[in-house]
């Protein structure tokens, strides 16, 4: 449990609702200061509409929320200079140059002129882009439109920054390179707040909260939530892997299934009903060219944790 002092972001019983739709339902968060926190769940899951809502860009329809103390709903212009925000696609001028994109949300958060040029060297620096200040943002790449994009919503220096899916769409070394500016940003003591849909990026955060129909269906550290998944676990490589998954969850020994490429990842209500399950498949059709007993990775989390709350 953290100390009071040190939440930076809290929600109670925080909800969106769009007509009948109900995106976001109930949430109640706690991020401490220096967190990085990873609300991680496919698209239409409620990650944006929570994001959005935390940023004080728009309104919920009911609960509350709260950002380094201050209410969303009544202080939200005072919350926005002390936060950075970086939606999936980012405001960037494509007919403004790198340099001038930066200058121009610098001037847009009143950053003094005295710390204005330090900071713009730094922000340049680590995200690798001063060899390109005078290059147009139209003319980046995809990876280096969101590391600018992360450079302007940091130019201010926030003290919370709110990533909407930064690396949705961008190559592997661009995402690699995003990772290591946040890590640094980390060190500085910032708290962070990303949402994301690989899994494989949640293992990089400090908390995540597995996102679901607009709630939180599980929520604990990257390691811990591996670990909640008690259910012994195989993996068998099979052909017509799609139809073997598919039968696979209508055996009463199978607690769920998750396909990755040409494999089956099966979790099983008992270990011992591991070998009369890859019987039953090959008795159906599927041979099975090989099988082991394996750890559950997050997306099997996640995966098991739908169903049971489906």
């Amino acid at each position: 449990m953290f100390m009071q002092e040190t939440i930076t972001i809290q929600t109670r019983e925080l909800t969106r609702q769009f007509g009948e739709i109900v995106a976001v339902n109930g949430l109640n968060l706690r991020v401490a200061k220096g967190e990085l926190y990873g609300l991680v769940g496919p698209d239409g899951a409620g990650k944006t509409t929570t994001i959005r809502m935390l940023a004080s860009i728009m309104k919920s329809t009911s609960g509350t929320a709260f950002v380094l103390g201050r209410d969303v709903a009544t202080e939200g212009e005072t919350i926005k200079g002390k936060i950075g925000y970086m939606s999936q696609r980012f405001g960037l001028y494509e007919d403004l140059t790198v340099m001038e994109n930066i200058l121009f949300y610098a001037d847009l958060h009143n950053v003094p002129h005295h710390i204005r040029r330090p900071r713009i060297e730094q922000l340049l620096g680590f995200s690798n882009l001063k060899p390109f200040t005078n290059r147009l943002a139209g003319k980046l790449s995809g990876g280096m439109k969101q590391k600018l994009g992360l450079a302007c919503a940091l130019v201010h220096t926030p003290e919370v920054l709110f990533l909407d899916e930064p690396t949705n769409g961008v190559d592997p070394l661009s995402r690699r390179d995003l990772w290591r500016i946040l890590y640094e940003l980390l060190r500085e003591q910032v708290t962070i707040f990303i949402s994301t849909a690989y899994l494989d990026e949640a293992e990089r955060c400090t908390r995540i909260g597995l996102m679901h129909k607009g709630s939180i269906i599980i929520e604990d550290e990257p390691g811990r939530v591996k670990q909640s998944l008690k259910n012994p676990m195989i993996e068998v490589w099979t052909d017509r892997v799609r139809e073997a998954g598919e039968f696979a969850e209508t055996l009463s020994t199978v607690e769920s299934v998750g396909i990755y490429g040409d494999r089956l990842h099966i979790a099983l209500k008992e270990k011992e009903a591991a070998q009369d399950i890859l019987v039953e498949l090959q008795q159906k059709g599927f041979p099975i060219q090989n099988s082991r007993e394996i750890a559950p990775n997050l997306e099997d989390i996640f995966i098991a944790m739908v169903e049971k709350n489906s």
